[in-house]
């Protein structure tokens, strides 16, 4: 087949780079299901494997990107065929594996979601990895019995992809959402996803006690550190705490008390290795009852291939608010 387009990234003698090269069919990573990609998206993980300021690839070389949309070219599953369309995230994507970035891609059959009844490529990709992960903190908190009833769901670093799609998952799910920011000047936008109060993370105190009033029924973290710290004592009786990010540092202080004396939970949430069964019910959940309802409104940019490398700058400096799509097909 003729050479195809991808953005690759490289790790070697003569150094660590990437960018947009030739590549074919054979060269991609093995597995039973080619597509032809219509969409991806940039998360956090892909600007630091793409400007190598985090070393996310196990392997080299690799293409970009963690999630991926398309319609299947070819299968060697009997669970597949020509046209169908699927999507994949995480699952070894730009890890072990060849990711999203690139016009074709080769997956793993065993991670390869049909795309179900009720969202469109282009939604999958918009909700991708950071939706797919709120979601799973929202299926393991209710799992571990949250209800609305417990008190609001205190959102972290609200202002991003995760915060927004959780905003706007959580409150489709008959929660109230209050949203902690350090974007004061998003607060309308997040308002407008959901979010039933707003707090600016630069006058948000705590008291540092072990046990404080309770304030929350639960959380979604995605800051850790002192954020994580000063949220624990303020959780209402058996809430929960999902974490799933590390933005305000990989380390935190505690103490037993809100655990022994209130029962709340600490939940850890690693979206890249969820078992295939409950990626089956995440997206079920994602394209009907907790399909956001603001999808467009959080996708702020779309970017080709081309525009990688200065999205993957914007992210990184914190200039980036909500989701960017990749169109790789610009004829979907």
């Amino acid at each position: 087949m003729n050479a195809f387009r991808a953005f690759r990234i490289h790790n070697d003698e003569a150094g660590y780079r990437a960018g947009i090269e030739p590549m074919t069919i054979d060269a991609l990573s093995v597995g039973e299901v080619l597509i032809k990609v219509a969409y991806s998206s940039i998360n956090y993980k892909d600007a630091l494997a793409g400007t190598g300021k985090g070393r996310i690839l196990r392997q080299y070389p690799l293409n970009g990107g963690i999630d991926v949309a398309g319609h299947v070219v070819a299968s060697t599953d009997a669970s597949f065929k020509e046209g169908d369309a699927v999507l994949c995230t995480g699952s070894g994507l730009s890890e072990t594996r060849d990711g999203g970035y690139g016009e074709y891609a080769r997956l793993d059959a065993r991670w390869t979601i049909p795309l179900p009844a009720g969202l469109s490529l282009r939604e999958s990709m918009i909700i991708g990895t950071a939706g797919f992960t709120a979601a799973l903190a929202l299926l393991r908190m209710q799992d571990n019995r949250q209800t609305p009833a417990l008190g609001p769901i205190a959102v972290t670093g609200a202002s991003g992809g995760v915060g927004q799609l959780a905003i706007d998952i959580f409150s489709r799910a008959g929660y109230e959402v209050h949203a902690i920011s350090g974007k004061a000047d998003h607060f309308d936008s997040l308002h407008a996803l959901g979010a039933r109060e707003c707090i600016d993370r630069h006058q948000l105190s705590f008291s540092g006690k072990p046990m404080d009033s309770a304030r929350f029924g639960g959380a979604l973290d995605n800051v850790g550190g002192a954020m994580l710290s000063g949220l624990l004592p303020l959780i209402n009786p058996y809430g929960n705490v999902a974490l799933c990010g590390n933005a305000g540092g990989i380390t935190f202080d505690s103490t037993v008390m809100p655990f022994i004396i209130r029962g709340a939970s600490l939940l850890g949430i690693a979206s890249a290795g969820t078992a295939r069964e409950l990626r089956d019910r995440i997206w079920q959940h994602l394209a009907s009852d907790w399909k956001p309802r603001h999808l467009e409104r959080i996708a702020t940019r779309e970017v080709g291939l081309d525009q990688l490398p200065g999205s993957f700058g914007r992210m990184l400096a914190g200039e980036s608010f909500g989701r960017t799509l990749v169109c790789i097909d610009s004829t979907v």
